[in-house]
């Protein structure tokens, strides 16, 4: 794809930021677990043991000396009542970070590794994409329900409750955000990829701070927890992460004095 066919884009865009037409509807609470991975309170043994598989194998190519798995978690919506179609298979590796020489550069080398892994494959259980993360065990999870694969058992048994969700307010607050990644579209197209980039990446620590504090005072049916899930179901992170990658590798190359678009591989 070129700069060109960001046009069409860019008028997807504009038809999302219209409020009403926001999906909000994937985060009412569902009466089940979903069937394709649960038999009454269980993961189903083809499913834990695919999952299991995956995770392993991730760990293993990490080439960690010393460090052990203590446990193998899904988290996320598909451990609760807040499932939907779009879903991701949340699938945590439990390790003791106390045990690394370095916690901060490990940190950052294993978010570059998930990422990578996350970016390349698209691997699906029962019609649901599997998505890593390394996760300190002394850390606490933030969850309605946390089942260990390692276990066979729940950690934290999702609750059930009617939920009282201000869509008004998530619809209202997910299209502002929609605003000001669109805006930095515009940066990008006026082609100030040094300012594209900047502004990309504010807005996408303020998104992670705003979820945190959600997290931290209401929970993960918070208004700021559920804008998170609307602009990652809604595909606009991804389409931020897009534009902060895309504009700094154009501040960071060279161009024909003539050429008038860039490419990228998408």
């Amino acid at each position: 794809m070129d700069l060109k066919n960001w046009n069409s884009w860019k008028t997807y865009l504009e038809e999302l930021i219209d409020p009403d037409s926001i999906d909000t509807a994937s985060l009412i609470s569902k009466k089940i677990l979903p069937s394709e991975l649960w038999f009454r309170d269980y993961m189903k043994p083809d499913v834990m043991d695919a999952a299991l598989r995956i995770a392993n194998e991730f760990f293993e190519s990490l080439n960690l000396t010393g460090i052990e798995i203590k446990d193998i978690i899904l988290t996320g919506s598909l451990a609760s009542y807040n499932w939907s179609d779009v879903s991701d298979f949340d699938l945590h590796i439990l390790i003791d970070f106390n045990q690394l020489d370095n916690v901060s550069l490990m940190e950052d080398y294993f978010k570059e590794k998930t990422r990578a892994w996350n970016d390349i494959h698209s691997i699906l259980l029962k019609g649901f994409e599997v998505e890593l993360y390394i996760q300190d065990n002394n850390e606490p999870h933030v969850a309605n329900g946390i089942y260990s694969l390692t276990q066979n058992r729940w950690l934290k048994q999702p609750s059930k409750y009617r939920l009282e969700i201000d869509h008004a307010a998530v619809k209202e607050k997910a299209a502002r955000i929609m605003e000001e990644i669109d805006d930095v579209y515009d940066v990008y197209a006026e082609k100030d990829y040094i300012l594209a980039k900047k502004t990309g990446d504010a807005i996408m620590e303020k998104i992670k701070r705003y979820r945190k504090s959600g997290l931290e005072t209401g929970g993960i049916y918070s208004v700021e927890n559920l804008v998170f899930k609307v602009l990652r179901r809604n595909n606009y992170l991804q389409k931020l992460s897009s534009l902060r990658r895309l504009s700094y590798d154009a501040s960071m190359s060279l161009f024909e004095k003539n050429k008038e678009f860039i490419t990228y591989k998408k």
